[in-house]
């Protein structure tokens, strides 16, 4: 199993970004997807999730309006399109893979390596 976040990068406040992640090794159709975040210092957060055809989505309120989570299960992919970039987004990006989407991290049994994103103001 794998999960590889690429997209990262240094943005100024108020642009955007787009990360990816690309799964293998398990059948991605089957799974929800998720996307955390760890700031520097601080306990790794839940961002978005999607469930496994794309349909319902979550999100959390301080990325609520600004981002959006998608995937593409042709090409085993979820993607996090983050507009409006703030300097407290900085931190690593993470995608996860779990049965059942969610907020919480015991929802996901694959975690990707991460991806840092870092916003200056």
């Amino acid at each position: 199993v794998q999960l590889q976040a690429s997209g990262g990068g240094l943005e100024q406040a108020e642009g955007c970004l787009r990360l990816s992640c690309a799964a293998s090794g398990f059948t991605f159709g089957r799974y929800g997807m998720g996307w955390f975040r760890q700031a520097p210092g601080k306990e790794r957060v839940f961002v978005a999730s999607i469930n496994r055809s794309g349909g319902p989505t979550l999100y959390a309120d301080s990325v609520k309006g600004r981002f959006t989570i998608s995937r593409d299960n042709d090409k085993n992919t979820v993607y996090l399109q983050m507009n409006r970039l703030k300097p407290d987004d900085t931190a690593v990006y993470y995608c996860a893979a779990g049965r059942v989407p969610g907020t919480s991290e015991q929802r996901y049994a694959y975690w990707g390596q991460g991806t840092l994103v870092t916003v200056s103001s």
